[in-house]
């Protein structure tokens, strides 16, 4: 029978409190470079982002209208840096073809697709009056 886990045990947990979110925040960034360098539709969600950021923040709409389509755009990375950390898991793991790898890598696709979805739902409902009105 194996003893209980006790956070003690793991190297990794022993930084607190300014420490710990120096850490975590230089970590972040290495995710945020990777992910640049090593996926092509993070590249694209982020170029989607740096475009339609400017054209929210410029549209005749209310200050919670212009959070909620900026958000929607980050959210979308959110998601790919999610997928992208699902894929490099199960790649780790094997490179061989398996049923419950290709599930878990269509199920973090799914994930960024209906997030996508989402933010063009979002954009089309809340720029479709302003179009109208001008």
């Amino acid at each position: 029978m194996s003893t209980p886990y006790h956070i003690d045990q793991n190297p990794h947990k022993g930084n607190r409190g300014l420490t710990r979110a120096w850490h975590a925040a230089k970590n972040s960034w290495c995710g945020i470079v990777y992910a640049f360098k090593e996926e092509s539709a993070f590249r694209q969600e982020l170029m989607l982002l740096l475009l339609l950021a400017p054209i929210a923040l410029f549209m005749p709409v209310s200050p919670l209208e212009k959070a909620i389509l900026i958000s929607s755009l980050v959210m979308v990375l959110v998601v790919e840096l999610l997928n992208s950390s699902v894929e490099a898991a199960i790649d780790r793991i094997s490179f061989e073809h398996h049923d419950l790898s290709k599930r878990a890598k269509d199920f973090g696709s799914a994930a960024v697709m209906l997030t996508l979805f989402i933010s063009a739902l979002l954009w089309l409902t809340i720029s479709f009056p302003v179009v109208i009105h001008s």
